[in-house]
């Protein structure tokens, strides 16, 4: 396979990433404050993912963002909802708050192991039904294999099938061994027409990793220097604290800048994070979502 961006196999000598992260850490504890608690909120995909959801579920999700900002007045709504496909319908016919994005994790997950027919329909089915983005999962067995021109062939014929909805590409970054092998998942999802690439489904572990995100973040920039196009950033999988939002937040303002902390670029996949931000910015425990 010819690399788009010529040879982007890289190096990462041993301790690297670590001793990067460890200073980045550091910083974060700076961010302690209601202006960085705000933008993390401001940039929640609102997420629920069980077995046991159903249209009442994505109706309670609907609801409830939509009658924040009677409850909360002055703070930001979250960036968006994402359920699985079934639960798109009631979330739409719901969904009331204004700049709330409706996602919907598809094709295949969080397996990505069905017929490739079978990933474009339910992301046409979930698009039709009213998702603006669409979450789906790198197809790991064949990226481990090295068969790159079909991982690179299925997330374009993908992204093509989302039509005018955003795609973000999970690489499951804990399944992906090392440091090079995200690297080079990265390139190669942006490359295919990721929207965003993102840390991980959250049913693997380990999950996100301040690590993984660092790497994913330093392929975004050199994405960005080598094709002016710039790619969003996701963390997602157990974040769950407010101090572990924030060294996210440090890693993005430390590699990309803060042209990256916005939620058009910036996203963080999460369920219980919202209600502990809200109390961190509120001072006092709040449990509306």
């Amino acid at each position: 396979m010819k690399w788009l961006l010529g040879n982007v196999d890289r190096e990462f000598p041993g301790g690297e990433v670590e001793q990067a992260v460890a200073e980045i850490v550091k910083k974060s504890q700076e961010l302690k404050s209601r202006e960085w608690y705000e933008l993390a909120l401001s940039c929640i995909d609102l997420t629920t993912l069980n077995s046991t959801d159903s249209h009442i579920q994505g109706e309670k999700f609907a609801l409830k963002v939509s009658g924040f900002p009677g409850e909360f007045p002055g703070l930001p709504n979250v960036a968006a909802i994402c359920v699985y496909p079934t639960l798109v319908e009631s979330v739409k016919k719901n969904l009331r708050a204004s700049g709330v994005k409706l996602a919907a994790v598809a094709a295949g997950f969080p397996s990505s192991q069905t017929f490739l027919e079978v990933k474009v329909l339910e992301i046409k089915m979930s698009v039709s039904q009213g998702a603006s983005e669409i979450d789906i999962v790198l197809n790991l067995g064949n990226f481990l294999a090295e068969d790159y021109p079909s991982v690179i062939e299925e997330i374009t014929i993908l992204k093509r099938s989302c039509g005018s909805a955003h795609l973000k590409v999970i690489l499951e970054t804990g399944a992906l061994k090392n440091y090079a092998n995200i690297w080079k998942a990265s390139i190669l999802a942006m490359q295919a027409g990721a929207d965003f690439i993102k840390t991980s489904t959250g049913k693997l572990e380990p999950a996100a990793t301040p690590e993984a995100a660092l790497v994913m973040c330093q392929a975004i920039k050199y994405y960005y220097e080598k094709t002016g196009i710039k790619i969003g950033f996701k963390a997602a999988g157990g974040i769950a604290e407010t101090a572990d939002v924030l060294k996210y937040i440090a890693i993005v303002k430390e590699v990309l800048g803060d042209e990256w902390l916005n939620n058009k670029l910036f996203r963080i996949g999460a369920s219980r994070l919202a209600n502990n931000l809200l109390t961190s910015i509120k001072g006092e425990s709040v449990t509306y979502f």
